[in-house]
This record gives C-alpha cells, sequence and structure tokens, in this order.
C-alpha cells in the first residue's frame, strides 16, 4: 500500500515538474520571439528615418543638401555592415565610424538650417533627430536579452526533470529515455538562436536599409 501511495505521489511531483518546464519553455520562447520582433521593428524604423532625412535634405542649399546625401549614404552603409557584423573586433569599428557620421550628420544639418526659415529648420532637425535616435534603439533592442536567471531557471529545471524521468519511467527500452533530452535539447537550441542576434540562423537582416541603399544609390 505504501509502495503504490509512494509510487503515485512521485507521479504527481514528476508531472507538476514537466508542467512547470512547459511554462518556462513557453515563456523563454515567448519572450525571445518578442525581442526578434522588436530588432525587426527597429531596423524598419532606422530605414525609413534615414530615407525621409534624404529626402528633408532636398530642402537644404544645394551644396548642403549634397554634403547630407553623401553623408546619409554612408551612415547607411555602416548600418548595414553593424546588423551584417558577427564578431566583437568588427563592431567596435563599426560603433566608431557610425558615432563619426553622427558627428558630422548633426553638425552639417545644424549649420544648414541656419540660414532657412525656422519651420524649415525645425523640419529638417527634427528629422535628423529621428535618424541619429533610431540608432540608439536598435542598439538597446540588441542588448535586450534574456535574463541569465531564466536561463539558470530553464536549464535546472531541464536537468531534474530529465533526473525525475528516468528515474521513475517504466519503459524498458532505453531509447525512450532520450526522447525528453532531444526535445528539450531543440527548444532550447531554439529559444537561445533566436535571442542570439549576431550567430546562429534566425537573425534579423537589414532588408529595408538594403532596399533603401539601392534606391539611393540608383539615383
Amino acid at each position: 500500500m505504501k509502495e503504490g501511495a509512494d509510487s503515485d505521489f512521485f507521479g504527481i511531483i514528476l508531472g507538476a515538474s514537466l508542467t512547470l518546464l512547459g511554462l518556462i519553455i513557453a515563456f523563454s520562447f515567448s519572450m525571445a520571439v518578442s525581442r526578434y520582433d522588436q530588432r525587426k521593428s527597429y531596423e524598419e524604423q532606422e530605414a525609413n528615418a534615414i530615407g525621409t532625412e534624404y529626402v528633408r535634405a532636398n530642402l537644404m542649399p544645394s551644396p548642403d543638401a549634397t554634403k547630407v546625401h553623401e553623408l546619409l549614404k554612408s551612415y547607411l552603409d555602416q548600418r548595414i555592415i553593424y546588423y551584417e557584423a558577427r564578431y566583437k573586433n568588427e563592431l567596435s569599428q563599426i560603433n566608431t565610424r557610425t558615432s563619426q557620421l553622427q558627428t558630422e550628420l548633426w553638425s552639417a544639418a545644424s549649420t544648414s538650417v541656419t540660414t532657412l526659415p525656422m519651420p524649415m529648420a525645425t523640419f529638417i532637425l527634427g528629422g535628423m533627430n529621428d535618424v541619429l535616435n533610431s540608432q540608439g534603439y536598435t542598439q538597446a533592442a540588441w542588448w535586450n536579452r534574456i535574463p541569465l536567471g531564466a536561463w539558470v531557471l530553464l536549464f535546472t529545471i531541464s536537468i531534474l526533470c530529465n533526473v525525475l524521468l528516468g528515474y521513475y519511467s517504466p519503459a524498458r527500452h532505453p531509447v525512450f529515455l532520450l526522447v525528453l533530452p532531444l526535445v528539450l535539447s531543440i527548444s532550447i537550441f531554439l529559444i537561445a538562436d533566436i535571442d542570439t542576434p549576431r550567430s546562429g540562423v534566425i537573425r534579423v537582416h537589414p532588408q529595408n536599409l538594403v532596399s533603401l541603399a539601392e534606391s539611393l544609390y540608383s539615383q
């Protein structure tokens, strides 16, 4: 009688642990996907901001407009490289060049609009401010990852569930004991792949930025 009660109680613990594991995997996957969607959204916003400011620059005097157009093209190239870079040593150079271009862009725009009416100057500087801000939003989104504590909890409960299942399982064939570890490994790999912006299979590609660059260079 006691052995049967112990078996029932153990089954309850195993079922509750597997349910908790499933919820943690679901929440982790949801966090990873939401952050991936956010990175994609900011890539689109960057392309829109740069394209809009490129058009607004036509309101500047001709020499200044040409200078801003060239700077925006160079800046656009750097943003594309940023999305495609995979290694930290590349990022250091990209970020330095991007910061320089941002300073040059703001200086060129703020100097040029001094001769324009106030509403037009505000219009142009507002667009340039959107260009610079969009880069900051993108950077923040790429830093926003699943917390380390969530990963520790996920791995800990996964290991415990496998131990419990191995101890409790009445299966005679050892292949059945490989199903849960295999499923968990695939799930965790997928979550990690989505949550890692610069490596893996699932990445944010700068489709909108590349399309904008093709459009601007074809003019």
